[in-house]
């Protein structure tokens, strides 16, 4: 960007500071958005209102266009990458006060599979979209998924495959949430480019997510439909 065309944040008001961080988020300009938020909290902005104004919504944009083909891996990862710098700042502020979350999922690749890069984007794109993520990384056990259920109490597991030869291990996990009594607690999220919806029936999860738009996307539904369930029984 030329000097001249420069634009300087803290010269915005809050709408155009808020679009113009959106345009950032969508350009994944990290020092950008670390310097808009610090400007909207300086204005006396909760941190909640500026990770849902400027950047869920910022990320809801990019999610979308990732969705419809307009935008890529490489570019959805940096924009990713742009709401995590942001969420530096923002996430010990969130926790001092308490704020909302729209929920929060375990995920990991399955035991097995070194593959990654998808389930780091459901990662970023969950968390972009105001989730808690606690990212298990590669190679999964049955064992660990079981522990990460127990201490973090999530509402979705997510489990990701490359591999033909891994995808099986799903049901490993879901047959051992069976056995433990606890599969009716928890939304199964599965995922991968082998996987289709009848895959996932196979193996007792929720639902197939062909990628991270979509697990985004069916993840806050799935969270609202069981809330509101659990509310009209309450």
């Amino acid at each position: 960007m030329a000097d001249e065309d420069e634009i300087i944040l803290a010269d915005l008001d809050d709408d155009e500071l808020v679009q113009q961080m959106h345009d950032d988020l969508y350009d994944g300009l990290q020092d950008e958005i670390v310097e808009g938020v610090n400007i909207l909290l300086a204005r006396k902005w909760t941190p909640y209102e500026v990770l849902t104004k400027a950047l869920v919504e910022g990320m809801t944009i990019v999610g979308i266009d990732f969705r419809d083909g307009i935008l890529f891996v490489p570019e959805v990862l940096m924009a990713a990458n742009a709401m995590k710098a942001g969420m530096v700042v923002l996430r010990p502020l969130l926790a001092e006060t308490g704020a909302p979350r729209v929920g929060t999922m375990v995920i990991g690749t399955v035991k097995g599979d070194i593959h990654d890069i998808g389930k780091n984007l459901v990662s970023m794109m969950l968390e972009g979209a105001g989730f808690d993520v606690i990212d298990l990384g590669i190679n999964n056990p049955v064992e660990n998924y079981l522990e990460a259920l127990e201490e973090h109490k999530p509402d979705i597991l997510g489990m990701s495959a490359l591999l033909t030869t891994t995808m099986p291990y799903m049901k490993v996990v879901v047959d051992a949430m069976i056995e433990k009594g606890i599969r009716d607690d928890y939304i199964v999220l599965v995922g991968g480019a082998p996987l289709n919806e009848a895959f996932a029936d196979s193996v007792g999860a929720d639902a197939y997510c062909r990628d991270a738009a979509v697990a985004v996307e069916t993840a806050k539904e799935m969270i609202a439909a069981r809330r509101a369930k659990e509310q009209a029984a309450g």
